[in-house]
């Protein structure tokens, strides 16, 4: 992910979470999805969401500054509307709604040094909590990833990062192993490659979160692994 410095505003402008309803609203639905979705799953995955609920509560209270950053669109941002019209019309319309009320402050990103021609137009993401998100966090980012139609995600994998998908709108799969729907989540633990295929007709938005160590946090290394066979075996990146 890019890292470019983002100046502090000055202290007299300094605007914290419960005076920005969008982004505090936003953030509670995370919080729903994590404290109130479904209880099933391994214990890997009531662990992460565990550790996910306690660093959103940690930002809750300590009422987290906001820092305003510049709106970036990709050409993928074109399907968002769409996107957003699916999420609305199913069982995850409320982060759909929430997410339509920020959509003209997101900074949506590749992430990667080198980004593929035919991928620069069919993903991007945006980061809305982490080291540089708008609300800031060291210990955890959450965010959307947006995907065009018929759109394959190469093989990639995050070294010392935990991340898990929420589906939020289409249908997408992981590794060719099913068909996930709006509303399932997927944990990917650290160092597991994986590749993620978009269905024929729809986008698809997924949100993200990301636990680990905050130095891998702030800086992820996010690499596309050179081979596209997807494997369960670890990558440095």
């Amino acid at each position: 992910m890019s890292m470019t410095p983002i100046p502090d505003m000055p202290e007299a402008e300094v605007l914290r979470l419960r005076d920005a309803p969008d982004w505090f609203y936003l953030l509670r639905e995370f919080d729903a999805l994590f404290r109130l979705g479904s209880a099933g799953g391994s214990a890997l995955i009531r662990s992460h969401r565990s550790k996910v609920r306690a660093a959103l509560s940690a930002t809750f209270s300590s009422n987290a500054i906001i820092h305003r950053r510049a709106p970036a669109s990709k050409p993928v941002t074109a399907h968002l509307p769409r996107a957003l019209d699916l999420g609305e019309r199913g069982v995850m319309q409320g982060m759909a709604r929430a997410l339509r009320e920020v959509r003209g402050q997101l900074t949506w990103e590749y992430g990667y040094e080198r980004m593929p021609k035919p991928l620069a137009r069919k993903f991007a993401y945006c980061e809305v909590l982490g080291p540089q998100g708008p609300v800031r966090s060291n210990d955890l980012i959450l965010g959307f990833v947006l995907f065009a139609p018929a759109t394959t995600y190469p093989q990639h994998s995050h070294a010392g990062i935990e991340e898990s998908y929420i589906s939020i709108a289409g249908a997408w799969s992981e590794n060719d192993a099913a068909v996930h729907a709006p509303g399932s989540l997927i944990l990917n633990k650290p160092g597991f490659e994986h590749r993620i295929t978009t269905g024929e007709e729809e986008p698809c938005l997924l949100a993200y979160a990301w636990i680990g160590a905050q130095d891998r946090l702030a800086a992820p290394g996010m690499k596309l692994t050179a081979t596209r066979k997807a494997s369960g075996a670890p990558t440095p990146t």
